[in-house]
This record gives C-alpha cells, structure tokens and sequence, in this order.
C-alpha cells in the first residue's frame, strides 16, 4: 500500500524553552514513503522535532509543511499522523484487540471495519494469536508489536516513532529491525524514526539527519554519512568503534601527523593545521608508519581491537583475529591516502 503521501518539509524551525535554545533554525526536507531516520547524541534536538512534526509541541518560529499543508499550528488529531513512543503508551485494562483498535473507534469507524482493520493490522505484524491478552500478559516485543499495529490501523500519512526498540533485548531488536523496515516498504507510508544507536540508523534510513547540538550537521544516505562525513563531529559520532581524529599539518600532498608524513590523495598549495581521520579499520600495522604501543586487545571473535597509544595519542586499529599482537608489543601504524579524511581545524568542516 503506498500512499503516496507524507512529504515533510521544516523551514526555519527554532524552539526555545526559557532562556534555552533547543532547536536552532531547523531546515529540513522528507520525502513521500521515505524511511528517514533522526539520529544524534542525547539533547541534540531530534525529539523535539520529532514531537514538533507531530503537533505535540509548538514551535518558537519557523514552519511546518506536510504535503505542502502548512500545520504549524494544526492540532494532532488534525494531522493524520500515527506515532510510537519509546514507553508504547497501551492502555492496560484493554485487551490487544481493543488497544489496536481504538484510533478507529475514537473517529466512530464501524464496528465490522474496526475488527477486519484489527485483525489485518495484528497480522501484519504477527500477534493475530493475541488479541484477547491484555498488555500485562504480554512480553516487550510483544507489547511493542501492539503499539506499531495501533500506529498502522489507521493508515496515517506519517508513522512517526520515537526510540521503539531501546526496551527490547539486543537479539530481539536486532530482528524487530529487519521486520520493521520490510513493514514500512510493504505499507509505503513515510516514516520518521527517533534514535541515538547508529547501528539502527544505518541499517533502517533511506536517509539520516545528524543532529548536533540543536543543528543538523549533515543529511545524506548512511553511505555517505559513514563514508563521507560533513563534519569532524560527524566523524566522531558515527563508527563502531568512531574514526580516529588526529591533529596534523596538511602541506602538498602529505599531511604529517606528530612529524610523520603520509601521503594524501589531495593537495593543499599552503600548509593548514586539519584534523586527520581514520577508521580502526583502515589503520594497519606495517614496517613503518607512526610508532604506537598496544594498551589492550578487544577480542571479539572474527576480529580485534586494539587500543593504541601513539606519542600521547588514543587510537583504535580494528584487524582480524588472526594476528599474534600482544598487549604491550610497540608497532607502526600507517594507512593508504585513500582511506584519510581531512577537516578544517578550526570550523571542523570536511575538506578533502
């Protein structure tokens, strides 16, 4: 079922509360039936958004459009939105079926629609076996399972969700989040997803907004995101473990790095201090290099992590498990000029 319908667009959006500046002048633009992911740190401004799109907060300036609507001011019943938040809010002295139900029935639906939409929606996502259990009789997959059919009964325009799998276990969210975006693909409704684990934005977005501080540093594919990222604090935030960002001197078509030059696949006329990125997985010990002394090894199965200390510098050098490195050995630490990312020093803006 694709709607067709629930393109997004923020102009300006600021939200204030107090003295506070939460939100600083939002511009942002969603396309119909995109999964479109919120992602940043704790307080960066992506709930907020999130609950300003659904109505539930009023904004300090700026406008809301959907579908080229202005609903800035529009109630949230008014909206035709559908949200899930993080706590799944079920009334828990109904059962499943009425729980799911009662957007439907809130807008006088008919009795007949209301429990064919029920149970179409309970098997889309699997707990048509549960709609004569109460939400106390159930587990937290369950329950959240619950919260997403009442969300999709109605056939909002959007399907906004606030942070739905931070309750589950790791195994279960790992599968609720394949099962989810087949969902969305399979309703074709856009939908805009709160988190701050990169892993679930990465794996779910069509495309990421990454909210610093009240700002969106960056809105890209999590291709680009990963592999090209706007901002040093981009860089930072995003990775598992996050690039390593070293101070260094770009001159020519080297960067030197605590006095070690490496070759770079760019060319800078004047030198210019930059922060170096590198991902763990793009280091690599070799006969030379920059010298590091190996902390501790991270074993984690397939591969390990080594957390290094390069003249004073942190690092982390991801390699496989095969290698006979012992914590306490000194190595060098080199990479191909293909796998550095260059940041001004001073604005953190991308470079190279």
């Amino acid at each position: 079922m694709s709607t067709g319908k629930g393109a997004v667009r923020f102009e300006g959006v600021v939200k204030r509360h107090g003295p506070t500046t939460v939100l600083h002048g939002v511009d942002l633009e969603i396309q119909a039936g995109e999964f479109f992911v919120l992602l940043g740190p704790s307080g960066s401004g992506k709930t907020t958004t999130l609950r300003i799109l659904a109505g539930l907060e009023p904004v300090s300036g700026g406008r809301v459009f959907i579908d080229g609507e202005d609903v800035t001011t529009v109630e949230p019943g008014a909206r035709d939105v559908a949200m899930v938040f993080q706590s799944y809010a079920l009334y828990p002295h109904m059962t499943v079926e009425q729980n799911i139900g009662f957007p439907l029935r809130m807008v006088g639906t008919p009795r007949q629609a209301v429990e064919q939409a029920v149970r179409d929606a309970a098997t889309r996502v699997s707990i048509d076996h549960l709609l004569k259990r109460r939400p106390g009789q159930l587990s937290g997959g369950q329950q959240q399972r619950v919260a997403l059919a009442r969300a999709i009964v109605r056939q909002p325009r959007l399907f906004l969700l606030d942070e739905p799998l931070s309750n589950l276990d790791a195994k279960l969210r790992l599968e609720t989040r394949l099962e989810l975006k087949q969902l969305q693909r399979a309703l074709g409704v856009t939908t805009v997803y709160v988190t701050h684990d990169q892993e679930e934005a990465m794996t779910l977005a069509d495309r990421v907004a990454v909210f610093m501080d009240g700002r969106i540093v960056q809105v890209a594919t999590p291709r680009d995101i990963y592999g090209r990222p706007a901002q040093v604090a981009v860089a930072g935030f995003i990775g598992t473990p996050p690039m390593n960002l070293l101070p260094g001197v770009w001159q020519g078509a080297e960067v030197r790095i605590d006095g070690v030059a490496h070759p770079v696949p760019a060319h800078a006329p004047q030198a210019r201090e930059v922060t170096v990125g590198v991902r763990p997985g793009d280091l690599h010990p070799g006969p030379v290099g920059s010298a590091a002394r190996v902390n501790y090894i991270e074993e984690l199965g397939d591969h390990r992590i080594l957390d290094l200390d390069a003249g004073g510098q942190r690092l982390k050098l991801k390699t496989d498990a095969r290698n006979d490195l012992v914590e306490g050995d000194t190595i060098h630490v080199g990479f191909e000029p293909a796998a550095v990312h260059l940041f001004d020093r001073a604005s953190g803006a991308r470079l190279n």
